[in-house]
């Protein structure tokens, strides 16, 4: 951010999108033909246990290394990366500020006074970006310019930087996850209205992230300490299967359309894995109604009319119809292949596809 969180605006270069999960690196590098996105790379691999704690990178010599190995395994030669650090690292704020401030007056008030206003520890610690999103009149009737702060810690930032640096790669773009993501779907997010909030529901490995935007931009974010590693740990203990970090047995489950409280009272079996799975899952769906009604009460005249599930635990099978019976509001697996009508050389199954949407809005950047 603004020294090294290049700008939220696009740039032109050549280059490939890489993601780090504290279990996986995505890459996928894209080429534009015509009005149409190609997947020239897509591959990801394993990272080991200890590379990452509480989200943060740690060892990262040997997530250098890693990288280096992905890169050297599919031969790809680009030195120039774009890549994100997750939400939960992040600090969003959108500003109401005077219209009439010249370019260097707006960020003058931003970075030197505004945003010491939002942080909670001292601004020589943080990167810092801003982005300008759109005019509005205020209940006075005073024009007034809506302004997107993002800031992160500035060791948090330093770790990607240097990772990347030890691989012998040069960062080109920097960014919060959940930008890359709504990037992504962001055709799918014009269908709704200044009044109509979208739900962004991103299960990763040890945290699910929800992001409630409008017009394209979060006005809300929470991450939650439940992801896909919580699920299948709780399957396996059930199941007397020794622990993984695999998520292979989460691949072939199947979500019961019936809610979890009212199946035994219909005389339906559900085995120990299931019903632990289940309990896990209804914990999340819990978390979720407290993020959409306290955003809601904060927020006057909207409406959540959508919840839309990403990342690698988003495409569990029947995952969104269990949302969308427990909380009454519509729920859908993202299919970014779709959504950027994505040349592909491969089938991609369709439950892996879910996790596909922030890799695909870094690939974005560098097309």
């Amino acid at each position: 951010m603004l020294e090294r969180l290049k700008s939220l605006l696009p740039t032109k270069s050549t280059g490939f999108g890489l993601e780090i999960t504290p279990e996986r690196i995505n890459l996928a590098q894209l080429s534009k033909q015509g009005q149409t996105y190609k997947l020239v790379k897509y591959c990801s691999s394993e990272i080991p246990e200890g590379v990452f704690e509480e989200g943060k990178i740690v060892d990262s010599l040997t997530l250098a290394e890693r990288i280096q190995e992905l890169l050297k395994e599919y031969k790809i030669k680009a030195k120039r990366v774009a890549t994100a650090v997750p939400m939960r690292e992040a600090i969003l704020r959108i500003l109401p500020l005077p219209a009439e401030l010249d370019e260097q007056e707006l960020r003058d008030l931003v970075l030197n006074h505004e945003a010491s206003l939002y942080l909670p520890f001292p601004r020589e610690e943080v990167d810092l970006d801003y982005q300008k999103l759109g005019y509005f009149e205020d209940e006075d009737g005073i024009e007034k310019v809506q302004v997107l702060l993002v800031a992160t810690r500035r060791e948090v930032t330093d770790s990607y930087i240097e990772t990347f640096k030890q691989a012998g790669l040069e960062v080109d773009v920097l960014e919060i996850n959940s930008f890359a993501l709504i990037r992504t779907i962001r055709e799918q997010l014009r269908q709704f209205g200044s009044k109509e909030a979208a739900v962004l529901v991103d299960i990763e490995f040890d945290s699910t992230e929800i992001a409630i935007v409008v017009d394209g931009v979060p006005q809300f974010s929470r991450t939650v300490p439940i992801g896909t590693f919580q699920m299948q740990t709780a399957l396996a203990r059930a199941m007397n299967l020794p622990p993984s970090r695999d998520p292979e047995i989460l691949r072939d489950i199947t979500i019961p359309n019936t809610p979890f409280d009212s199946l035994s009272t219909q005389g339906i079996a559900v085995n120990p894995g299931m019903s632990a799975l289940l309990r896990i899952v209804s914990e999340l769906t819990d978390e979720l109604r407290r993020s959409i009604n306290f955003y809601l009460n904060q927020s006057e005249g909207l409406e959540v009319v959508q919840l839309l599930l990403a990342g690698p635990g988003g495409g569990i099978g029947q995952l969104d119809e269990f949302f969308t019976q427990r909380l009454s509001v519509p729920t859908m697996q993202i299919d970014p292949v779709s959504a950027l009508s994505l040349q592909i050389d491969r089938e991609i199954p369709a439950i892996a596809r879910p996790g596909l949407g922030t890799v695909l809005g870094l690939g974005l950047r560098e097309v």
